[in-house]
């Protein structure tokens, strides 16, 4: 059976119905998924598995029969992990169909039939009696549902249901229990993916600053953690404020609320400066006696620990609802509110002994000036790069005139207000500029002489930036509209950036290659079907498309040169033939050629470009810095092994890369 989809293709901004097959979302659902991730989370399965056995154990020890429960059984890694560690039965609950079913392959093959028991339902639907789902309740819980916030999947309700209704009370529980630490730090980077920082702009008659409207910056923003590889943020990129401290823990061998509630601690700032953002992480003992703990603590935290790279469990990065001056050693009250699914913070000077309870406020917070609805924290960084900001003043600086009539097509944009000025003497599109630039609420190929009153546009400019872009070509958005305006443009027009190319470089991940890469056998289990189900459902579409990644965040290293594949010139219109380019790129150094990585470059003027993809080269090893506001392209190769064998240098990668401008999207080939 086959299901239109309608969407809105981001490059050429057309609505589209796509046939798809009946099970496109599960394919996309598993295609993406970090169950690869997991299985090669040596340290987490490890852990898994020593709590499992330890808690069987101690069951056994009290003469009674171990049954358990596993909620969210996914692989059935961890059921299989009890059953082989002793359990009588098992009841492995997945609620996701293909999962389940790959579930119950995975268990009969590794000879686990008769002791597992895979139920395809939500937890809280589950049956517990004679003729239910469950012959009787648990006495060992055992999940794993935790996302980097801890909650963010909804652990806690999941929990509150299983205690009231399917486990024993005393039961088992593995983990047994989770804290969550916290550290309050000051962070201009941080920081500027939450606030818009004053933009100077050097003008002829003289300095101007373009500030955020103080609703702007008095909102709280959104209360939508952060999650990112803290391990990847230099030390020199934030100052810390404080010790870490426990915040909260959760015991989950006892009933557990999932309602609304506060934590309080107190802190000592270890030094003066503005708090501005909490760090936080978490843990988990498998254990009561906390011997055997799984942690996600950063590299300064455990300095001497060797880290286990995941990426299914990061590090939060909360921000204040505003910044705070704190003082060394005098002490402040840091709150934590959380709702059954998210938690934030708010820091208070400590007033005396009793605070009041009604100083807490525990709602939620809400943006109130929508522009943390408009710009994710990428945006927010990318508009307060200064160096990236210089680059487009002197380029507009280049280009206007004091009659110029611009139009600005991005999303969110600080041109209009740049080139303004700048000197442009009206500007279509938006501190206190009202009768200045004027923003037209439409799409380009709705543009009528009207919205433009009678005047054509002799300068139009963009970032390029839209919200709807995922992949870096996607922004080829605004030549589609430079494209739909052409009638409305001066013959002479100037379109800023004139042009952009996209780039190309084969790569070796450090720790990313392992969301893609086949487990085989996990702690002694066969888990190939679960390889083959997700290399399905790769084939089925993903694997044959680039997916985006903020590489700033997954070290790698180039093996080739950066070469340039395709241009396109905005200084012409969309064309109607397809733009294709073939040919092989040589590997310079020896690695694991992992797949190849892509970004474009926009070249604003003739001697000025801005990347969104690699800024340098950094050293003779070949490691690589990337824009940290914009996603790069990865396309990962299907097989890794054929280019470790190509010691003899130069080996070469071959392309084919082919733009359609009817859907606007890029198809590429890659042969080692």
């Amino acid at each position: 059976m086959k299901t239109f989809c309608g969407r809105a293709n981001p490059t050429t901004g057309a609505m589209e119905w796509l046939e798809e097959d009946e099970d496109y979302d599960y394919h996309q659902e598993i295609a993406r998924s970090r169950y690869a991730d997991m299985l090669h989370d040596k340290d987490r399965n490890t852990k898994y598995y020593q709590g499992i056995c330890a808690a069987v154990t101690r069951v056994k020890e009290r003469g009674e029969k171990a049954i358990v429960l596993d909620i969210g059984t996914g692989t059935g890694l961890l059921s299989m992990m009890a059953a082989s560690a002793g359990a009588d039965f098992c009841y492995a609950v997945e609620v996701f169909r293909p999962m389940a079913n790959a579930a119950v392959k995975i268990v009969e093959k590794n000879g686990f039939r008769d002791k597992i028991k895979v139920i395809n339902k939500h937890s809280t639907e589950v049956t517990v009696g004679p003729d239910g789902d469950m012959q009787c309740r648990a006495n060992i819980l055992v999940t794993e549902l935790f996302d980097t916030e801890l909650i963010g999947e909804g652990a806690l309700p999941t929990y509150e249901h299983a205690h009231k209704y399917l486990v024993q009370e005393g039961c088992e529980a593995v983990p047994h229990r989770a804290t969550v630490y916290v550290q309050l730090v000051e962070s201009r980077r941080m920081w500027s993916w939450n606030k818009l920082f004053p933009v100077h702009v050097k003008a002829e008659d003289g300095e101007k600053i373009i500030v955020s409207p103080s609703e702007m910056e008095n909102c709280p923003g959104v209360p939508s953690v952060c999650d990112i590889q803290l391990n990847q943020m230099p030390s020199s990129d934030f100052t810390v404020l404080s010790d870490v401290v426990t915040m909260f823990s959760v015991d989950f061998s006892k009933p557990i609320r999932s309602t609304s509630t506060y934590y309080r601690v107190q802190l000592e700032p270890v030094k003066s400066g503005k708090a501005q953002i909490v760090l936080s992480w978490w843990d988990i003992d498998m254990d009561p006696s906390g011997m055997i703990n799984c942690t996600m603590a950063p590299y300064w935290v455990k300095p001497t620990s060797a880290l286990q790279w995941r990426d299914h469990w990061m590090q939060c990065v909360y921000f204040l609802p505003g910044e705070e001056p704190v003082l060394r050693g005098e002490k402040v009250y840091l709150t934590a509110c959380r709702d059954a699914y998210s938690v934030w913070y708010n820091l208070q000077k400590a007033r005396g002994e009793e605070e009041n309870e009604a100083d807490v406020r525990v709602d939620s917070p809400v943006c109130r000036c929508q522009t943390h609805l408009l710009w994710n924290r990428p945006r927010f960084g990318e508009l307060n790069d200064q160096n990236r900001t210089r680059q487009y003043i002197k380029s507009l600086m280049t280009v206007l005139k004091p009659d110029s009539v611009c139009l600005c097509i991005s999303d969110g944009s600080l041109l209009p207000m740049l080139a303004h000025y700048l000197g442009a003497k009206q500007f279509f599109k938006a501190n206190h500029l009202e009768d200045k630039i004027k923003i037209i609420e439409t799409r380009p190929e709705l543009l009528t002489s009207s919205h433009l009153e009678g005047k054509k546009i002799s300068v139009l400019v963009g970032e390029p930036f839209f919200t709807t872009s995922l992949l870096p070509w996607h922004n080829l958005y605004f030549w589609y509209a430079r494209t739909a305006v052409v009638s409305h443009l001066t013959s002479d027009v100037t379109v800023l950036p004139q042009a952009a190319s996209l780039h190309m470089m084969i790569v070796e991940f450090q720790d990313l290659w392992r969301i893609r890469s086949p487990c085989g056998t996990c702690e002694g289990f066969d888990v190939r079907t679960m390889d083959d189900m997700i290399n399905n459902s790769l084939n089925f579409r993903e694997s044959k498309e680039a997916e985006p990644h903020p590489l700033w965040e997954y070290p790698c290293k180039s093996l080739s040169d950066p070469q340039e594949v395709l241009t396109f010139d905005f200084r012409k219109t969309v064309p109607q033939q397809c733009l294709s380019t073939e040919g092989s790129v040589n590997l310079l150094r020896k690695g694991k050629s992992h797949g190849a990585v892509l970004w474009m470059e926009y070249h604003l003027v003739a001697d000025i470009s801005v990347s969104t993809g690699l800024m340098q080269i950094s050293n003779e090893k070949g490691n690589c810095e990337w824009n940290p506001h914009c996603k790069q392209a990865v396309y990962f190769f299907s097989s890794v092994t054929e280019s470790e064998t190509l010691t003899d240098l130069p080996s070469a990668v071959t392309y084919a890369i082919n733009f359609d401008p009817k859907t606007g999207e890029i198809a590429m080939d890659f042969k080692l």
